[in-house]
């Protein structure tokens, strides 16, 4: 009982590609269609072969006719296949010496009028090809029936071999005309995608230049936002938080007569508002820091290499700052990375220099710790490559065991 499925899979097949199938009727309704819109090429390249000096007017020609002939397969295209050829997004409007100018030079022209003087041609004789399989297999298939509508004088034929192989041949061509049409529809598809739509490597790459720019839009609107976080948090929580510590030492202070337990809670209160202020200022630091703002990337750091809980050789040579989110990735990175000596490496001293290189602002973090780092074994230094990507930098490690480890990022300043 399990040939019923695919019995039925079979026919509902054979009756979607049969030749009186929609599918059949569609393809021939969309090659005959381009027989009128390839009379143009034809005419052209026979005045060419007929009047050879006078090709450059025939080419000439063709050429000013490109952009209708192509807005008309555009419409061909979609109307009878639902396939959307995409048009080309000029900069410029066509009845003006720019816009000229732009199209004579665009590799787009070129594509779509090599379209139009080859593939045109060859599509229309396709079509005529189609034609004449569908008239031929049915005057074959049915050559006795016309035979005996129409009969000679000598009377309704008898049937013969030859009849008998008319018939056969007439069966077959109505079943593979369908097949070269869908081939030939497919060919032409192929043709108007590469030649009449936009180039796919200058598609491919205004799409990297839009995620480009909108990826650097959404790290420039969330550096702006933890910038914001942080004056709100300095601005707001901190202040209250030291008026809070202020109030409670004023407390301490001058209330002397309290009882011992009111002043241990005071005193409890007080260290715990030192140390909320103290963990606020990590946090802030840790979201933006407002002197990289302030006095820029070399300050930041400095500031960074005076918390380090090792010594701290740091060489910043900038001659100007650069962008802002450059700033930011580049002072986290840093900040990372000396936190990941810290960490881990078990080093005594550590140094660091960034300089700018051209349009790389260039950052080498090295350390005389025990080396093997490997970015596949922790978080850490993933999490830098992360943020060094973020901006399209490179980041490379070196780190042998026995040490140094050196840490090099490249970041493009132009962001």
């Amino acid at each position: 009982m399990a040939t019923p499925g695919p019995l039925r899979r079979a026919t509902d097949w054979a009756a979607a590609h049969a030749p009186w199938s929609a599918w059949a009727w569609r393809n021939t309704a969309f090659a005959v269609a381009g027989i009128p819109l390839a009379l143009p090429a034809a005419g052209s390249i026979t005045y060419m072969v007929l009047a050879p000096g006078h090709t450059p007017s025939a080419l000439l020609f063709m050429l000013l006719l490109s952009p209708l002939l192509t807005t008309l397969q555009r419409s061909r295209f979609w109307s009878l296949l639902g396939l959307d050829v995409p048009g080309i997004a000029w900069d410029s409007r066509a009845f003006t010496w720019r816009g000229l100018v732009e199209r004579l030079r665009s590799e787009a022209t070129w594509r779509s009028y090599g379209y139009h003087l080859l593939v045109t041609p060859l599509a229309a004789a396709a079509g005529v090809l189609v034609v004449g399989g569908w008239v031929g297999g049915l005057f074959c298939a049915f050559v006795l029936s016309w035979l005996w509508a129409v009969p000679l004088n000598a009377g309704r034929p008898d049937w013969t071999d030859a009849y008998a192989l008319f018939t056969v041949a007439g069966v077959l061509l109505l079943l593979a005309t369908p097949w070269f049409t869908a081939a030939a529809v497919r060919l032409d598809g192929h043709a108007a995608a590469a030649l009449l739509g936009p180039s796919r490597a200058k598609e491919l790459e205004r799409r990297v230049e839009t995620l480009a720019e909108s990826r650097a839009g959404v790290l420039d609107a969330a550096d702006a936002e933890r910038r914001r976080i942080e004056r709100d948090l300095h601005d707001g929580a901190q202040q209250r938080l030291v008026s809070l510590a202020m109030n409670l030492g004023l407390a301490r202070a001058t209330l002397t007569d309290l009882p011992p337990e009111a002043r241990a809670v005071i005193d409890e209160a007080h260290r715990e508002a030192k140390e909320a202020i103290e963990e606020l200022n990590s946090l802030v630091r840790g979201l933006h820091p407002a002197v990289l703002d302030d006095r820029g990337l070399d300050a930041a750091l400095s500031g960074i290499a005076a918390r380090a809980p090792l010594p701290v050789a740091l060489t910043v040579e900038l001659d100007r700052r650069p962008a802002p989110t450059v700033e930011a990735v580049a002072y986290f990175v840093v900040s990372e990375a000396l936190a990941n000596v810290a960490k881990h490496a078990r080093a005594t001293r550590c140094s660091v220099r960034v300089r700018r290189r051209g349009d790389l602002l260039c950052l080498t973090v090295s350390d005389n710790g025990a080396g093997g780092a490997d970015a596949a074994a922790g978080t850490g230094l993933r999490g830098l490559a992360k943020r060094v990507g973020s901006v399209d930098g490179t980041i490379h490690l070196t780190s042998p065991l026995g040490g140094p480890t050196v840490i090099t990022v490249e970041l493009p300043c132009g962001l």
